[in-house]
């Protein structure tokens, strides 16, 4: 099979939409297929990959850098005009969303579409139009396009019914960005603890994540800052970059907390299972999520989790079997996260439950042939 993929966001940048399309790229190959993508030109990056094509883009850093795609491009038409595509499999409803659902109409092939975000959850990022008409914009166009595609893919379940009230009517399948289970072979949690001073009767709190306005930051660093400031066993350990960022350890240092809290930034994906490995519990409060893909790694590492019950994370964390889900309130999150601390032996009981579920659920291997099956069908009835 040959899969063409269309994204507005890939690397260097290795948030979720660009590890989900590596993931599933790497797993499809593996299994012989062949899969080109098109992506924005990103300044100063070079592909390793041959496969991989890049339209013009401009430069653009609101909050992060982010290059935009011009969707137009000669060099790129004569590229697709020679390849013998099977599927197309598109990952934004908008710029080269639109030139995957044109190439499709061209080539008469399946356009696959993954609505990875809920756009309504990052208007923050669209700094020139009110929030509520930048959400409806978004929304609409989103459901526009994904109403055109054969098969719509959510990372999650839990998002189906949020799209199909938005108006979605197409086919919808729930296919999750599984774990390389390679990259998460052999962690070690002990380096990480002696490199911070984590002693072994204490409590490591851990979260990674984008530290942006959509992900609830400021909820969990105050809950977390509120549980270490009262129990001298626990540690708080922030790892991630964004914008919040320098806000954060301000705050940090006003509390005088610099022993208390680590903030360790963007971790290097190799050392990702080591720091999950360390801690003792995960703590997420975004509610912007199709699946959290945190979330998972979190799992398959062993880790209880205390989040807000939200879209994405609900699909994944059991309540009660591999982790706590509370709603957005201080008072219950900080139960939730002081519960597990005290219970030692509810602690372990969730950990074994997270590897368990993770393991049967959302490997990438797993993933990929639930997302293979989805294409198969797809062609199928064109």
């Amino acid at each position: 099979m040959k899969i063409a993929f269309f994204t507005n966001n890939y690397l260097p940048n290795i948030y979720g939409v660009p590890m989900s399309i590596e993931t599933f790229r790497k797993e499809l190959e593996a299994r012989g297929h062949e899969v080109f993508i098109f992506a924005p030109d990103f300044p100063g990056y070079a592909d390793e990959n041959k496969n991989v094509f890049r339209y013009p883009s401009l430069d653009i850093n609101i909050r992060f850098r982010l290059p935009l795609a011009i969707p137009y491009s000669s060099k790129m038409d004569k590229i697709l005009e020679k390849l013998d595509l099977d599927l197309i499999h598109s990952h934004h409803p908008n710029l080269l969303g639109t030139a995957a659902r044109k190439w499709a109409e061209k080539k008469n092939v399946p356009l696959v579409f993954t609505w990875h975000t809920l756009y309504d959850r990052y208007t923050n990022f669209v700094p020139f139009l009110p929030a509520r008409y930048a959400a409806d914009w978004i929304i609409r166009k989103a459901v526009q396009y994904a109403n055109s595609a054969a098969v719509v893919i959510v990372p999650t379940g839990s998002v189906e019914p949020i799209i199909r009230k938005w108006g979605v009517k197409n086919d919808i399948s729930a296919v999750a960005t599984g774990i390389v289970e390679e990259e998460f072979a052999n962690p070690d949690g002990k380096s990480i603890r002696k490199k911070y001073g984590i002693a072994a009767d204490e409590i490591l709190l851990l979260l990674i994540s984008r530290l942006t306005e959509e992900k609830n930051i400021d909820f969990v660093f105050r809950a977390a800052l509120q549980i270490i400031r009262t129990d001298s066993k626990v540690k708080f350990m922030l790892a991630g970059t964004g914008y919040l960022k320098d806000n954060l350890e301000k705050e940090i240092k006003r509390q005088g907390l610099e022993n208390k809290v680590i903030s360790v930034g963007l971790i290097e994906r190799g050392k990702l299972k080591d720091h999950y490995a360390a801690a003792d519990i995960f703590i997420y409060g975004s509610k912007s999520e199709t699946q959290g893909m945190i979330v998972s790694e979190a799992m398959y590492s062993a880790l209880p989790i205390v989040a807000v019950d939200a879209p994405g994370v609900q699909s994944l964390v059991e309540s009660g079997v591999n982790g706590l889900l509370v709603s957005e309130n201080e008072n219950d999150f900080i139960g939730a996260i002081k519960k597990l601390i005290a219970d030692p032996a509810l602690r372990a009981r969730m950990s074994s439950e997270s590897r368990r579920i993770a393991k049967e659920k959302y490997t990438a291997a797993i993933c990929a042939e639930k997302m293979l099956e989805i294409y198969k069908k797809a062609i199928e009835k064109r």
